[in-house]
């Protein structure tokens, strides 16, 4: 049985087992601390860092940093606060996304984090990038505008569907989701089927023809804002 240790998150005590990440262990104690490439059943990776904390007065990411006896977690900060904000912001105006007509609106989680840290606009210029569609296969498409780099589908595709479909190529701004094949989805073994297509936080990896299935009112974050699920832990502790 794993040794368990106590710390404290904005000041509240938990419990948690020792070396778990810290971001699981608040969610178990009904903390949320805002992510978006981390997902339970995949190894961290670290690379949003949206859920960035002050641990030990130190920042640090809260998927991979290990819960230790007598740490003190800092997650619900103004200065964290307005970091997260500038992120989401950053990934916004990379991109290209336009949640007016996207099949994953109301059930993004890029969107959903927007609206939960009140972000009306970003206050960063737009970059506009060239981005293409590859809709080759006959059952799903991978629109690379709307991709954030999280490596979920990545990690999910190799882990748990046992395929790496997917994986990353390029550095820098040249960086992009790339596929286990010469150019097209249509020539990997990726299927309709596939977890990683619903690890995707955003509409870049989609089911073609269920668009827009679920109606306005009844998708996932029409009603409670990201992360409600975890907070109602606590509430009814």
């Amino acid at each position: 049985m794993s040794s368990k240790v106590t710390l404290t998150i904005d000041g509240r005590t938990i419990e948690a087992c020792a070396g778990q990440p810290l971001i699981d262990a608040a969610a178990e104690a009904g903390v949320y601390i805002p992510r978006l490439c981390h997902k339970p059943g995949l190894e961290p990776y670290g690379s949003c860092r949206l859920c960035t904390v002050m641990a030990n007065g130190r920042p640090c990411s809260a998927c991979t940093t290990p819960a230790a006896e007598g740490m003190i977690v800092e997650n619900d900060t103004e200065t964290l606060r307005e970091f997260r904000k500038q992120i989401i912001e950053m990934l916004f105006v990379e991109g290209n996304h336009f949640c007016m007509f996207c099949e994953k609106s109301g059930n993004c989680e890029l969107q959903a984090m927007a609206y939960r840290f009140g972000i009306p606009a970003p206050r960063y210029p737009y970059l506009w990038p060239k981005r293409d569609v590859d809709a080759s296969h006959p059952d799903i498409l991978i629109d690379h505008n709307r991709c954030i780099l999280c490596a979920r589908c990545v990690r999910t595709s190799r882990d748990l569907d046992g395929k790496h479909v997917f994986d990353f190529v390029g550095r820098g701004p040249g960086k992009k989701l790339a596929v286990n094949a010469r150019a097209r989805l249509a020539d990997t073994d990726a299927d309709v089927t596939d977890q990683a297509l619903d690890a995707c936080p955003v509409g870049a990896l989609l089911r073609k023809r269920v668009g827009y299935a679920t109606p306005v009112g009844q998708r996932r974050y029409d009603h409670e804002p990201i992360g409600s699920e975890v907070e109602a832990t606590a509430a009814g502790k």
